[in-house]
């Protein structure tokens, strides 16, 4: 008895500390600054393209961000790393503001950027590098689309 009763508490232990895990979202900023990224990209997308190859620059930046930002994730998951305390005591709700009439895509755009860059910011720093790769990236990624919107006025 004195046997199964162990096994039984062990179970009961095991089962709460898998539901603590499962109830605490995986890396909030990181997943954010994805978000922002593909928002970014989705806008940059339906701009106009007569922004002197700097918005399709952008793009490209931005696809490599997001590919940093994966590999980041993936990173911290492998390493057993992750420190969702330290995430989530930043994370707030913002809103978006709405897009300037001048070139709404590629503001739109630069806002998400932006949004990308904070998130990125307030992740944790250890995701193996990524997280700084994405980081520059991103920072790039608004130059050129500062440049682009440059370009098309």
């Amino acid at each position: 008895m004195t046997r199964r009763n162990s096994l039984i508490a062990f179970l009961f232990v095991l089962a709460l500390t898998a539901s603590s895990f499962a109830s605490v979202p995986d890396q909030p900023f990181m997943q954010a600054a994805r978000t922002d990224l593909q928002k970014a990209r989705a806008a940059l997308q339906r701009a106009e393209h007569n922004k002197g190859g700097h918005r399709a620059n952008a793009i490209a930046l931005i696809n490599s961000a997001i590919l940093e930002v994966n590999r980041g994730i993936t990173f911290d998951r492998t390493h057993l790393r992750r420190r969702y305390e330290s995430e989530l005591n930043g994370l707030d709700a913002t809103t978006m503001q709405p897009a300037a009439v001048d070139q709404p895509n590629m503001r739109a755009a630069l806002e998400h950027l932006q949004d990308a860059r904070r998130n990125l910011q307030s992740a944790s720093a250890d995701k193996g590098g990524h997280r700084q790769n994405a980081l520059d990236l991103v920072s790039r990624a608004i130059d050129e689309v500062n440049r682009g919107i440059a370009a098309g006025n």
